[in-house]
């Protein structure tokens, strides 16, 4: 089998670590072997610059500088971690990679689908995923859940109710562009209808 590299997309508190972590457990009890990362991170320059990133106190960070950061985080992931782990055969599960820059820099800070995209092609050598999964829920109730303590609040999720509309909005233009692998899943179901289905869709896939 060859590598195959699948990301996980989804709006703020949309369930995303919830779900690949079932994936894993299945991955794990049928000895598939795979890796499990995340972006921006997942390796330690990566994880440096998600701090940058994600700090609270960096309010002034420009639209700019912030899509060129994530591509510059991303890059360095992919060489020293995910192009290794492809050559390697085995499956990459990858929390976040390049649709979430073009929904949240390219559509919703106003920077240009398509010129965020370039930026992110250079850094990656124009590799995409060959499954991208999106955990689809409404950007309200996602936000809530993140406020409800699923995890550690960051700079992103400050922002307001209609930046992460834009976000969302952003990520349907994503599935209109690249239908071939942005499959949309109901994020909005128990977290074990969701990792079920995600599951089927990627057992299907690696046949």
């Amino acid at each position: 089998m060859n590598g195959i590299f699948i990301t996980f997309e989804g709006p703020e508190g949309s369930g995303k670590t919830s779900v690949i972590n079932g994936i894993k457990s299945y991955f794990e009890e049928n000895s598939i072997d795979y890796i499990a990362t995340r972006e921006p991170g997942g390796i330690r320059i990566a994880e440096d610059i998600r701090n940058i990133i994600l700090n609270k106190d960096n309010v002034e960070m420009d639209a700019h500088a912030e899509a060129l950061l994530f591509a510059a985080s991303r890059s360095q992931h992919f060489y020293e971690k995910v192009k290794p782990a492809i050559e390697a055969n085995k499956v990459i599960l990858c929390d976040r990679f390049i649709d979430s820059s073009l929904a949240y820099q390219g559509h919703a800070r106003g920077l240009g689908i398509d010129e965020v995209y370039e930026i992110n092609k250079f850094g990656i050598g124009n590799i995409m995923p060959d499954l991208t999964i999106f955990i689809d829920v409404p950007p309200k109730m996602g936000l809530e859940r993140v406020f409800n303590n699923i995890r550690k609040i960051d700079r992103l999720d400050l922002e307001t109710l209609e930046f992460h509309e834009l976000v969302y909005e952003g990520y349907m233009e994503v599935h209109k562009r690249f239908p071939e692998r942005f499959v949309i899943v109901d994020g909005t179901k128990s977290i074990e209808e969701v990792t079920q289905s995600t599951l089927d869709i990627i057992k299907s896939h690696l046949k």
